[in-house]
């Protein structure tokens, strides 16, 4: 009943995003000579399969509405200025001019983005800063973003804005000219947030992929594009159907990953332990049920030749908290410590369980290693004894980037 895409790790990338049309000038300060931009119907190398603007990215690509270079790279999480979110503007709205052009004084008429500013400013999709000032080369925060699509497109709130700004966790953090706009683009559909859907981050600089899903979910809004799923766009009506909590059966695989730092524990050992969902996990019609980037909350355990992962809890990006029975395959990758071996070296970017801290300690004789670099902030002296007189032991490891697949020992009930 269930499937998933397998998880692939993004490259580096580049990106040419929102020309405006015609014109072939790049928009990323690093080119120095202009390239021809190339539509993209396919997907980018450096946007993975799991990767949860995927869709809106794509959509947008197909329409010309951003654009790529000819290596197929997208850089999704490079900031936006302003410039480049009006020619993005130019390219996804066609829109009747509403108010004169203004000259403001840091846009000459042969900057690249020129026409596309005066578009923006002239179908009220933007506008300028006291003393005709554009401030074309200003990264663009997303509260700017959302106020700039609910008025470009007329959208006022409905509903009281205190009512539908307390969905988000940080609406104190709104600014006060943007909070009656994000109140109506929240009732539009058109905020997207990953990875809390609760997170608005009015105040942070809009990533090229968290730009992309707003003027996607702004052109379904205006009825110019066919809705997306997405467990990240806000809703503030639940019109889901009722009834739709569905039931993952035991046995099922879920595919994880570790990202962070090298972990180090001791085969007897247990260890709090974080992962994340590395793939979006659906049913057979396309249901999302648990989505990528959902994070399984659970312990190293000893197991027969090394460590297993235990999950106890899953945490979706809704707020949802559910509990979880599942296991990981065995960890069986080991790291020999020596009498001699410098501790600075063990503990580079890695972490350690308690006992492997103290073991390290004991064998090694250097008693530096700080709470900070064990997991949980675990005391270790009492744990040292336990390892004294011995000349090495053996560590088990956890790489970064690990990819793991849990195994549900019991069936998971999940309301999507």
């Amino acid at each position: 009943m269930f499937n998933f895409k397998s998880f692939k790790s993004t490259t580096s990338l580049l990106l040419l995003m929102g020309m405006t049309t015609g014109s072939l000038m790049p928009i990323v300060a690093p080119i120095l000579a202009p390239a021809p931009a190339v539509a993209q119907s396919a997907g980018f190398s450096d946007v993975a399969s799991s990767y949860w603007a995927k869709d809106f990215i794509e959509a947008l690509a197909s329409r010309d509405i951003i654009k790529g270079f000819p290596d197929g790279t997208f850089r999704p999480q490079d900031p936006v200025t302003r410039a480049q979110f009006a020619a993005m503007l130019r390219q996804a709205f066609n829109k009747n001019k509403s108010r004169d052009a203004v000259r403001f004084t840091d846009v000459s008429s042969s900057y690249w983005a020129y026409t596309a500013i005066q578009e923006a400013y002239q179908t009220e999709f933007l506008s300028g800063y006291p003393g005709n000032i554009f401030r074309p080369e200003q990264r663009i925060p997303r509260e700017q973003v959302l106020v700039s699509l609910a008025n470009g497109l007329g959208y006022s709130a409905t509903n009281a804005v205190a009512s539908d700004l307390q969905f988000y966790n940080d609406a104190s953090a709104i600014s006060s000219y943007a909070r009656n706009s994000i109140a109506a683009a929240t009732e539009k559909k058109i905020v997207v947030n990953y990875s809390n859907v609760k997170q608005l981050n009015p105040g942070r600089n809009a990533t090229r992929a968290e730009v992309a899903a707003f003027i996607y979910q702004a052109l379904v809004s205006a009825g110019d594009a066919a809705a997306i799923s997405s467990p990240y766009i806000v809703a503030l009506v639940d019109d889901t159907p009722q009834n739709t909590a569905v039931t993952i059966p035991a046995g099922t695989a879920i595919p994880v990953r570790y990202e962070k730092q090298k972990i180090l524990v001791t085969p007897d050992e247990k260890a709090p332990l974080t992962l994340t969902v590395a793939a979006n996990i659906q049913t057979n019609q396309g249901t999302v049920v648990i989505p990528s980037g959902s994070e399984v909350v659970g312990e190293l355990q000893p197991a027969t030749g090394g460590s297993q992962f235990v999950a106890r809890e899953l945490r979706l990006p809704n707020g949802q908290r559910l509990p979880i029975s599942a296991s990981s395959q065995v960890i069986t990758k080991t790291e020999q410590i020596s009498k001699g071996t410098s501790v600075r070296t063990v503990i580079k970017d890695t972490v350690l369980g308690a006992a492997a801290a103290a073991a390290v300690s004991a064998v090694t004789g250097d008693r530096a290693i700080a709470t900070e670099e064990v997991l949980g902030g675990a005391g270790i002296g009492t744990l040292i004894g336990l390892f004294l007189g011995k000349d090495k032991v053996n560590l088990i490891v956890v790489e970064p980037n690990t990819a793991l697949s849990l195994k549900l020992n019991q069936d998971l009930t999940v309301q999507p």
